[in-house]
């Protein structure tokens, strides 16, 4: 049943995309271009006014729970001339040698001398710190490593984005239909 409504469907995709000629084709192409450069514009709009390299996160394991859940999207900013990072915060951070960041508490905090802000950070559901999360022979984080402090979130709606992590064919297939879907609208 599913497998002759998605034959079908492409079928009439294939259909669709022959009888176009190609000014048409080319105005859908250009189209489709469109959308993924306002897409990367948002996305820099939303770096800049966050002041954070990547403005929204998304929670991949349990070690926030209760406070956040595998799945949960996260907003961030890094704000910090009126309000600097303090023992409380969430934060995300990202390690050297480590591609995911990280989304844990400060549970310590200082400064030396020179103004540098040292923290440290713990998962809520875990029993230990963070240390053995970072690179060898750091025992602190520095403000480089902090990608944003958490403002707030959404629950479970980054679970598309850990489904197609998990099953690439998921992403693969969910991209090439959108990308037929906007090649073949008849606006």
């Amino acid at each position: 049943m599913v497998i002759a409504y998605v034959k079908e469907t492409l079928e009439d995709f294939y259909t669709t995309l022959k009888r176009m000629d190609k000014r048409q084709f080319l105005h859908q192409l250009v189209g489709l271009g469109l959308v993924v450069c306002s897409a990367l514009m948002i996305w820099r709009g939303l770096m800049f006014v966050t002041n954070s390299e990547s403005p929204v996160v998304v929670v991949l394991s349990g070690s926030m729970e209760p406070a956040f859940r595998r799945g949960d999207l996260l907003f961030l900013t890094l704000w910090e001339a009126n309000d600097p990072l303090k023992v409380g915060d969430i934060v995300v951070f990202k390690v050297e040698g480590r591609q995911i960041p990280i989304v844990h508490r400060v549970i310590k905090a200082f400064t030396d001398p020179s103004n540098e802000v040292f923290m440290l950070t713990k998962g809520d559901n875990n029993q230990v710190d963070d240390r053995g999360l970072y690179s060898p022979g750091q025992e602190w984080l520095q403000r480089r490593h902090i990608m944003g402090r958490a403002q707030g979130y959404l629950p479970y709606i980054g679970m598309v984005t850990i489904v197609m992590n998990d099953y690439p064919m998921v992403k693969y297939a969910l991209i090439g239909l959108l990308g037929l879907l906007v090649l073949t609208n008849k606006e």
